[in-house]
């Protein structure tokens, strides 16, 4: 890499280097000196120095930008919109999130029915008064009557876990600490529920929060007893032998059976162990003060394939996978003979199975992604055949809200020109009917001045992939349109399409051309695709990205000096990867929190457990 210049004015973009503390260090015998090392500390007065010198460096570009405070006001304005949640059902009662318009964090609601005066049961904006404590996990008991939820302070990934009655919006002594990485799952008789947690830091270890760059090992599975302290929790699953394993417990929808979800990193693998709680002598409450796990039966023991539970008919289980079936596939198996999997709903020639629910007992709503569009049918949980596909636009199910005891579900939808539908689905009788139940609606954005086309670029190895392409209706292909081009190819993750504020107004008033490409190492088309851009295939990701901004320019888009590409995290990666690889292809790049460091990226946080 060349060196790098003050920039204009005299500001460095980092202190200046310790070189008497020069770390050397061997990798697989290629030989890095380091004399920055000091950056991987969040709290040396190095990292800083280096950070408060960034913030001045950017600050004195961004003055210089006269339209800044202009666009600021557009978007603030049209972000000024309220903007809800599908609801959700437990006993009685309604939950859903709503965000009036402008407040950091949306709000948890409730409401007696659908026809009930909602109330605020949760406000996270009050948590603190400068805003950095966040709510994350939460789970509603099935009685509806209590809540259990996370709050994190800092951006940390440490939780503490709070319940609070319903009713009355009591917050009860229950605390959970040291959780993190977990979920919460109710039993069903609402006595208490299974969450993830590591051991407690040892005297003299440091606690960090928000900043923490060490890791965690020895994650344990419990269940909490509502009314009681967490010493009193009962410990379900531990594996000393396997430090690094994350363990999630979940009751199955019987509330007999309770399956654990053993995982060894970010990668669509894992175990599934279950337990039948209606069988244990004394139930839970047995293993108070007992030194025993959970007496956990082995079904899947090896790290092969996904397995995500859907529904169950007492020892039968149905299971959301990718075994043998990359595009995933549905299938079966009866816990008394653990041999006889058989397939439910195959595979698709080139659809991918997202999600599967079920409603009304017995109907299916599975959601795949077709070309990077979700398409929504309607099969028999049985027989898994086709029943029906429900008439949804060219765009992202972001939600299905159901269960298998209503005949309702409610369906969250967006798209690069929609800001937001929920529709409310009956199954009750003859074809499903499917209505508006709630749409966002954004004051001074009119979808007609809009378009978005989806095309497929060829990328250097020959490969084809789509990109969505935005822009004002009037745009002239003569290649003076400012661009930005957005990517991230990684970890299974799909990019799919959403409606953006800062998107629309940049187009409206700006005349940029907004672009989103849909490049391997996601999971577009599958594991397939994921594995295509992923640990010594990850150049093609790179060049599936270079390709599309080839492709823009080619085609009177744009020109270079007005491409500018953004990505984060692994995001960022790619950023930094093909503004280094092609530097005159692009006039701006956007690098959010990129994973720059990929000799050390496996040393810190979660990335010991993650295969980009």
């Amino acid at each position: 890499m060349g060196s790098l210049s003050a920039p204009a004015g005299g500001l460095l973009p980092y202190p200046p280097a310790r070189r008497d503390e020069t770390v050397v260090e061997d990798y697989h015998g290629v030989k890095v000196s380091d004399p920055y090392r000091w950056l991987e500390d969040p709290d040396s007065e190095e990292t800083k120095a280096f950070v408060e010198e960034q913030v001045k460096l950017t600050d004195s570009v961004l003055k210089t930008c006269d339209a800044r405070e202009k666009l600021k006001e557009k978007i603030t304005k049209l972000f000024d919109h309220p903007r809800y949640e599908a609801p959700s059902k437990r006993g009685d009662k309604y939950f859903y999130f709503h965000n009036t318009g402008l407040q950091a964090q949306s709000v948890l609601y409730v409401q007696d029915g659908l026809e009930g005066e909602p109330e605020v049961l949760l406000d996270p904006n009050t948590l603190s008064e400068d805003g950095t404590v966040a709510l994350g996990k939460l789970s509603v008991s099935e009685d509806g009557k209590y809540l259990a939820y996370g709050v994190s302070s800092s951006g940390s990934d440490w939780i503490t876990i709070k319940v609070m009655r319903v009713e009355d919006k009591r917050v009860e002594e229950d605390t959970i600490s040291w959780a993190k990485f977990t979920g919460i799952s109710w039993t069903h008789d609402s006595k208490g529920f299974f969450y993830s947690r590591y051991p407690a830091p040892k005297d003299g270890e440091k606690l960090d929060a928000g900043t923490e760059t060490n890791i965690n090992l020895y994650q344990e599975s419990y269940y909490h007893f509502l009314g009681t302290d967490q010493s009193e929790d009962i410990l379900c699953w531990k594996d000393q032998e396997n430090p690094k394993h994350f363990f999630g417990a979940s009751v199955a929808d019987d509330g007999k059976h309770v399956l654990l979800h053993i995982s060894e990193g970010c990668d669509p693998v894992n175990k599934i162990y279950y337990c039948d709680i209606s069988t244990l002598p004394g139930g839970l409450e047995g293993f108070k003060g007992s030194n025993k796990l959970l007496p956990f039966t082995k079904l899947v023991d090896n790290f092969d394939a996904q397995y995500e539970p859907v529904a169950n008919d007492g020892t039968t289980f149905t299971f959301l996978t990718n075994k043998d079936a990359p595009r995933y596939k549905l299938v079966r198996v009866d816990l008394n003979d653990p041999s006889s999997w058989t397939d439910v709903v195959p595979e698709s020639e080139k659809d991918v199975l997202e999600s599967a629910d079920v409603v009304n007992g017995d109907k299916l709503i599975l959601s795949y992604l077709s070309d990077v569009k979700n398409v929504l049918e309607i099969r028999d949980l049985k027989t898994g055949s086709f029943l029906h596909q429900l008439p949804i636009d060219i765009g992202t199910v972001t939600r299905v809200s159901a269960r298998r005891q209503d005949s309702v579900a409610f369906i969250g939808f967006t798209s690069f020109l929609s800001p937001g539908i929920i529709y409310q689905c009956d199954f009750g009788s003859g074809d499903p009917e499917m209505k508006v139940f709630r749409e966002t609606n954004v004051p001074g954005f009119d979808r007609s001045e809009f378009q978005v086309k989806q095309v497929f670029v060829t990328s250097k190895d020959g490969n084809k992939f789509p990109i969505f392409i935005g822009s004002k209706k009037d745009i002239k292909l003569d290649g003076s349109n400012p661009c930005l081009l957005y990517g991230y190819g990684g970890f299974n993750i799909s990019i799919t399409p959403s409606f953006s504020v800062t998107r629309v107004t940049l187009a409206k008033h700006l005349g940029v051309v907004f672009c989103i490409a849909n490049i391997r190492g996601g999971g577009e088309y599958g594991e397939e695709w994921h594995k295509a851009g992923s640990l010594g295939s990850k150049q093609n990701v790179f060049d599936d990205f270079i390709s599309a901004g080839e492709y823009l320019v080619s085609e009177g888009y744009t020109q270079p000096k007005k491409l500018c590409i953004e990505g984060g995290s692994n995001g960022g990666l790619l950023v930094g990867a093909c503004m280094n690889q092609r530097p005159d292809l692009f006039g701006c790049a956007l690098a959010h929190v990129g994973v720059m460091d990929m000799l050390r990226f496996h040393k810190f946080t979660i990335g010991r457990w993650i295969k980009t």
